[in-house]
C-alpha cells in the first residue's frame, strides 16, 4: 500500500491577485470548478493507495477540510503546521505517520498544485519507480523536457538501471544556454518535487544526515493533538525545524537516490502564462474564465470573478480582474507579479493577505461593502453548524436571512427566522446563530457602529459543530 502525502502549505504568489496567503493558488477552482488540490486528490485514489496524509497550514484548515468534503474524500490524517518548514519536515512527519500505520509502509509525497493531464502516465512511472522504492532507495520523478525551460531545476541522470536510473546530480535553475544544452544532450529531465520512498529508507536518511531535525520533529508529532478532523502539533518543537527543502536536506546527499522519467502532461501552473498554457482557447489563441470577451486580440488571457471583462485590440496580454484587485501585464512578464505583492506587501497592504471571503467552520462569509462606521457581509451558514456564541463592545448588527430558516439566540431570546425575516442584535448583545435545517441558511449582515473590525468580539463558546 502506498501512503500519498499531499503538502498543502504554498501561496503562489505569481498567481496574484487571484491566489492570496488566505486562499492560495492549490484552492483556486480554475479548472471544471476543481481545484488544484482536489485534482491531486482525486489522482492518487483508487486501489493501490491509502487514504492520502495531507499536510497544510494551520490558517487553512477549513479550507482543507471544505475540499476534500466537496469531492467527497477522506484523508487520513490532515497535519496541521504552525508554521511554514519547506518541503523536509513534511518528508519526515509523512513518513513517521505512514510507519505508524505500516513498518513497510511506502510514501508518495507529492506537491498539491501541479497539473497532470495523463494520470495513467503518472500511474505507471509510480509502478516503475515501486520495486526500487521497496528495495530502500529514494525515488524522484523527472519530467521529460519539451523545452529549454529556465524556470525549473533540472537532475542529471545516469545511465539506466532496469526501470529507474541513478541521480548523477541535482542541477539549479539554469539560463538559457546552459538549459538549450541539457535539451540537446538528453540527458536531463526536469526536478518536479514529487518522491516515492520507503518510510524507513527516508527516517534513515535523516537520522543520517539530519539528526537534530527528525529528533525535534519527533518531539513534536509525539505531542501532538486532534482537533475535530485536524490533527496539531507542538509548536515549540515545530519552531525548531529548519526551513530546508527535501532536495538540499537529502537528496543532494543521499547515495541510494533514483529516478524515474515521465511525461504526464506535467506542469507546476507557477504564473499567469502557465495557467494559460493549459485552457481551452479560442480561434485566436485567447483563454477566459469568467465572464469575459475577446475582440481584435490574440493569445491572451482573461480572468474575472465578478464584472465583465472584455479585452480589445491587444496581444499576449493577461487581465486578471477580482472585486478588488486588477493586474495588467505581458505575458512574457508574467513571472515579475511575484515582485509586485513582494512591494505590496512591503507597503503593508492586505490584497495579497485577504480574500473577500473567508471560510469559517460553519460555512463563510465575504464583504460587500465597508465604510468608517458599517460593513456589510454575505454568509452561507452550511447545515447543523452554529456560530461561536459571541457578543461586540463597539458594533450593532441587523441579520437578514435569504434563504433557509436560521435559529438566533440574542441574549435570553432563541426563535427561528426563515426567508425575509430579520432581526436586530444590539450593542453588547450575546449572540450566536445555528442552522438546523438540511439546507444551506444565506444571510446578509450589516454590521454599524463606532469601530468595525475582526477582533472586536469576546467569545464565551467556540463550538464549531
Amino acid at each position: 500500500m502506498i501512503y500519498p502525502c499531499i503538502l498543502s502549505g504554498g501561496v503562489g504568489t505569481r498567481l496574484w491577485p487571484l491566489s492570496r496567503q488566505d486562499r492560495p493558488k492549490q484552492f483556486l477552482p480554475l479548472f471544471d470548478n476543481r481545484s488544484l488540490f482536489q485534482m491531486t486528490v482525486k489522482r492518487v485514489q483508487g486501489s493501490a493507495f491509502a487514504a492520502p496524509i495531507v499536510i497544510g497550514n494551520q490558517d487553512h484548515r477549513f479550507l482543507l477540510g471544505e475540499q476534500l468534503q466537496e469531492i467527497s474524500a477522506q484523508a487520513d490524517t490532515i497535519l496541521l503546521e504552525p508554521m511554514g518548514r519547506n518541503t523536509a519536515a513534511p518528508a519526515v512527519m509523512a513518513a513517521l505517520l505512514a510507519e505508524d500505520r505500516d513498518p513497510d509502509a511506502l510514501v508518495l509525497l507529492l506537491p498539491s498544485d501541479h497539473m497532470i493531464g495523463d494520470v495513467d502516465a503518472f500511474h505507471k512511472a509510480i509502478a516503475l519507480a515501486e520495486p526500487a522504492a521497496e528495495d530502500g532507495r529514494i525515488v524522484t520523478f523527472g519530467i521529460t523536457p519539451d523545452a529549454p525551460n529556465t524556470g525549473y531545476g533540472y537532475i542529471r541522470l545516469g545511465a539506466a538501471e532496469g526501470d529507474v536510473h541513478p541521480v548523477d546530480a541535482f542541477v539549479e535553475k539554469p539560463d538559457r544556454s546552459t538549459a538549450e544544452r541539457f535539451l540537446s544532450e538528453g540527458n536531463h529531465v526536469w526536478n518536479a518535487g514529487i518522491f516515492l520512498f520507503s518510510a524507513k529508507a527516508m527516517l534513515a536518511a535523516f537520522e543520517l544526515y539530519q539528526p537534530d531535525m527528525l529528533r525535534h520533529l519527533r518531539t513534536a508529532l509525539a505531542d501532538k493533538s486532534v482537533d475535530l478532523d485536524f490533527t496539531r502539533i507542538s509548536d515549540e518543537a515545530f519552531s525548531k525545524v529548519d526551513n530546508i527543502s527535501i532536495d538540499y536536506a537529502i537528496m543532494e546527499k543521499a547515495n541510494n537516490i533514483a529516478c524515474v522519467p515521465m511525461a504526464p502532461q506535467w506542469d507546476d501552473l507557477g504564473s499567469w502564462s502557465a495557467i494559460w498554457s493549459v485552457l481551452d482557447k479560442d480561434a485566436d489563441g485567447n483563454s477566459g474564465l469568467g465572464d469575459t470577451r475577446f475582440l481584435n486580440s490574440k493569445d491572451c488571457l482573461a480572468y474575472t470573478d465578478d464584472a465583465l471583462v472584455s479585452v480589445v485590440g491587444l496581444t499576449d496580454v493577461m487581465v486578471i480582474a477580482t472585486r478588488d484587485s486588477v493586474l495588467v501585464a505581458d505575458k512574457d512578464h508574467a513571472q515579475d507579479v511575484k515582485k509586485v505583492v513582494d512591494a505590496l506587501n512591503k507597503d503593508g497592504r492586505t490584497e495579497t493577505q485577504y480574500h473577500l471571503r473567508a471560510y469559517k467552520p460553519w460555512g463563510y462569509s465575504e464583504r460587500i461593502n465597508a465604510g468608517d462606521r458599517f460593513a456589510v457581509q454575505s454568509m452561507m451558514i452550511k447545515p447543523g453548524k452554529r456560530m461561536s456564541l459571541q457578543s461586540h463592545l463597539h458594533r450593532a448588527e441587523h441579520w437578514v436571512v435569504v434563504s433557509g430558516t436560521v435559529e438566533i439566540t440574542i441574549d435570553d431570546d432563541v426563535r427561528l427566522l426563515s426567508e425575509n425575516q430579520s432581526a436586530y442584535v444590539p450593542l453588547g448583545a450575546i449572540h450566536t446563530l445555528h442552522n438546523p435545517g438540511k439546507i444551506p441558511v444565506r444571510m446578509i449582515e450589516v454590521q454599524s457602529g463606532t469601530y468595525i473590525a475582526e477582533d472586536d468580539i469576546t467569545r464565551y463558546t467556540d463550538t464549531t459543530v
